[in-house]
């Protein structure tokens, strides 16, 4: 039925979470125009030999403007506090061409591990000014052939505690910040914090994407200013919420209550697993808790839930490749999930997280961009179990990496 249609490149045998056999996908234009057991028309073909066609991953949570501080720092920090701590002092000397540089190594890292869609949290305060923000800028036009990179600017310091702060962020967001984020537990007045970060958000209609209830105290929190806030100005379906380790504490009944106010007034949240994990619990000298949000369990009670990758080689995270399959595997590891879960997983780096950032064109799916992976398996569930080599991506029909399966050398005889 294709007969007439002109392809620029077809897909030839790629299987699909949707597709029990495997499938062609023909591409024109940069997008998917057909999905069909065979495709009869010519065109350059790649032949996928049946192997796993995912669509790019979504990284909805990372900081690539602090990213790779090891060799400056080090990496003894034992709490939050001492972690910010830690980065702050070295903003001061930032520049565009330094975190340009440190930035542009994790995304090349998150390219070659099939990562097509991204949002960055980008540090905005007098210490860096717009400087973090103009490096980033750089690397989202640079990119743009493998990437699509969305900028989150937020004051990671405070606000009203942080004179000049409010200023900057209204300059970024006059130029090209995407979304705005907050930090209300380093602000002397959080509630405040986050009404302002409200009002900038509707003012340049842009969605929230909040640092919050970042420790193990679940005698407080600010989840019940976010959520009433965000049903006051009909912000439901644009305001997430990143680490959320408290919900880790939450006994059984108020989590079941938490969860459900979460899902009632559209807050979604991002569990950030290699960050929780390495920064909770540290005080504990014996049965450690994970600080682990469970993000599977709260997507089955209508939370639209992410994982995400945080931070790459600095005092928050001192280990990290970018690799958000393997963020999933390892949450899957940490989370308890069991086999029949596996694909759920695969949705907390894939679907889930399209959805959290709005993206209205993201999947396998006819009109769509055509930004695929390929992976050396044949199912999501498999992808998670496995953790399976990526063989190649594209972005918008392009190839963008290829990997070479490895290749053993046996003795002679």
């Amino acid at each position: 039925m294709h007969a007439k249609t002109a392809f620029d490149l077809i897909f030839r045998n790629a299987r699909t979470r949707t597709s029990a056999t495997p499938v062609d996908i023909g591409v024109a234009g940069g997008r998917i125009i057909a999905i069909e057991p065979r495709l009869d028309c010519e065109a350059t073909e790649i032949d996928v030999g049946g192997k796993l066609a995912l669509p790019g991953f979504v990284d909805s949570h990372i900081h690539l403007d602090k990213a790779c501080l090891l060799g400056r720092c080090g990496h003894d920090h034992g709490t939050v506090a001492e972690a910010i701590a830690a980065v702050a002092a070295m903003k001061r000397e930032f520049t565009v061409a330094d975190v340009y540089t440190r930035g542009a190594q994790v995304i090349e890292r998150a390219i070659v591990h099939g990562t097509t869609r991204m949002r960055t949290h980008v540090e905005i305060d007098p210490r860096i000014a717009l400087r973090g923000f103009a490096a980033i800028k750089a690397l989202k036009r640079d990119y743009a052939w493998a990437i699509d990179l969305s900028i989150c600017v937020f004051p990671q310091e405070g606000l009203t505690n942080d004179p000049g702060a409010e200023e900057l962020l209204v300059a970024a967001l006059r130029d090209g910040g995407e979304a705005i984020g907050g930090c209300p537990y380093m602000d002397t007045d959080p509630d405040t914090h986050l009404e302002r970060i409200f009002d900038l958000a509707q003012e340049f209609d842009v969605d929230i994407d909040l640092h919050l209830d970042f420790d193990l105290d679940p005698s407080w929190w600010h989840l019940d200013e976010v959520c009433r806030q965000t049903e006051r100005r009909n912000y439901q379906g644009r305001v997430a919420i990143g680490h959320a380790t408290k919900l880790s504490a939450l006994p059984p009944g108020r989590l079941k209550a938490a969860t459900a106010r979460l899902a009632e007034c559209g807050v979604a949240v991002t569990v950030l697993p290699a960050t929780d994990l390495y920064l909770m619990g540290r005080d504990a000298t014996h049965n450690s808790p994970r600080g682990l949000t469970v993000a599977h369990r709260l997507v089955e009670n209508g939370v639209v839930c992410s994982i995400a990758t945080n931070n790459v080689l600095n005092p928050f995270t001192p280990f990290g490749d970018a690799s958000l399959l393997r963020m999933a595997n390892f949450y899957a590891n940490v989370a308890h999930a069991g086999i029949s879960e596996f694909d759920a997983c695969l949705d907390l780096v894939t679907e889930l997280p399209a959805r959290l950032m709005n993206l209205g064109d993201y999947g396998i799916a006819p009109g769509n961009p055509a930004d695929l992976v390929i992976l050396d398996t044949d199912s999501g569930t498999n992808a998670i179990a496995e953790l399976p080599d990526m063989l190649m991506g594209f972005k918008n029909g392009r190839q963008v990496f290829e990997r070479r399966k490895p290749t053993l050398f046996p003795p002679a005889g």
